[in-house]
């Protein structure tokens, strides 16, 4: 898989064993300074994913780190794992230096990607996650590297 197949990528996944191998493909593909944001509802299979990329990159399988904003997981890569679903603000945001991780020596991992608003850098994989059943996720991957 080239990274210019994952323009428009659709996929359809029946299990959380199968989001994490799909998310272990494009583990396959990053580069360190990559940076991919993760948009899906509660549930949708974010953390599944997020851990599928980890696994792949020889890091610990994160949980959810809800409580924790930011975990460091090393591995092939260094991979930041951010999860911005306490944020309240983008002033709160502003405040946690996302650009250190962003434009560090790792994978950056951002889960509810959505609250980062405009302090997300354009150059990013963005990742769409979304329940369609109950373990059934339709998994949509865009590539905005290669487009700007």
């Amino acid at each position: 898989m080239k990274t210019d197949t994952l323009i428009e990528r659709e996929l359809i996944s029946g299990s959380p064993e199968e989001t994490r191998q799909i998310a272990a493909e494009l583990a396959e593909l990053l580069k360190p300074k990559t940076i991919i944001a993760l948009y899906g509802e509660l549930g949708a299979g974010k953390t599944t994913f997020v851990q599928g990329i980890c696994s792949a990159l020889n890091t610990e399988a994160p949980s959810s780190p809800t409580f924790v904003i930011i975990n460091q997981y090393l591995g092939k890569f260094p991979v930041y794992h951010i999860d911005l679903y306490r944020i309240n603000s983008l002033k709160e945001l502003e405040e946690l230096g996302l650009e250190e991780y962003y434009y560090g020596d790792g994978i950056t991992l951002i889960e509810w990607a959505d609250r980062a608003g405009n302090l997300l850098p354009p150059r990013r994989i963005e990742v769409y996650l979304e329940m369609l059943h109950r373990d059934q996720r339709k998994i949509r991957i865009l590539n905005n590297i290669d487009r700007c």
